[in-house]
């Protein structure tokens, strides 16, 4: 039998194309890619840019803490984040008790992930964010999450974070 120098290449390409459909499907599974929402907007790269610097920080803080702490909550990185005190009191109260009631161990997340941030508009995004940390019920020595959407703002060149109500 005469084989041919385009066959093994052929078999190798095959193989490889079969690993690529493999990846992208673990993936998918994973939520390595996105489909961005299909009412979303695209707005111009700097307003992108602006907002990720902003809303990373603000979360990288947040996972520094200890959320039902005075400390936390007289803190004033995290407090530059909103317009006016009343909107921080909200958004405070509410993740607090989002936090107890997910059984978050002291009310401090290990860990917190941006999920996805879609555009509504160029002045508006909302923020899929997960949160994960120790159980703080007794003989579950394991991880629990929390995931929530915060929205945020665009007003006068600065992002904000714009809480609902309790």
């Amino acid at each position: 039998m005469i084989r041919s120098a385009a066959a093994p290449a052929a078999a190798r390409l095959a193989r490889a194309a079969g690993w690529a459909v493999l990846l992208l499907v673990l993936g998918c599974g994973r939520g390595m890619f996105h489909v961005p929402a299909q009412d979303s907007v695209q707005p111009p790269p700097e307003i992108v840019l602006g907002f990720h610097d902003r809303a990373d920080a603000f979360y990288q803080r947040l996972i520094l803490r200890r959320f039902n702490a005075l400390e936390t909550f007289k803190d004033p990185f995290l407090r530059q984040h909103f317009q006016t005190v009343d909107r921080f009191f909200d958004y405070y109260a509410s993740l607090a008790t989002e936090f107890d009631q997910a059984n978050i161990e002291k009310s401090r997340p290990l860990r917190a992930q941006v999920q996805e941030f879609v555009f509504d508009s160029p002045t508006t995004a909302r923020v899929l964010i997960r949160f994960e940390g120790d159980d703080d019920r007794p003989l579950r020595p394991t991880t629990v999450s929390l995931v929530r959407v915060d929205r945020w703002e665009r007003v006068e060149q600065s992002w904000w974070v714009s809480p609902g109500k309790l």
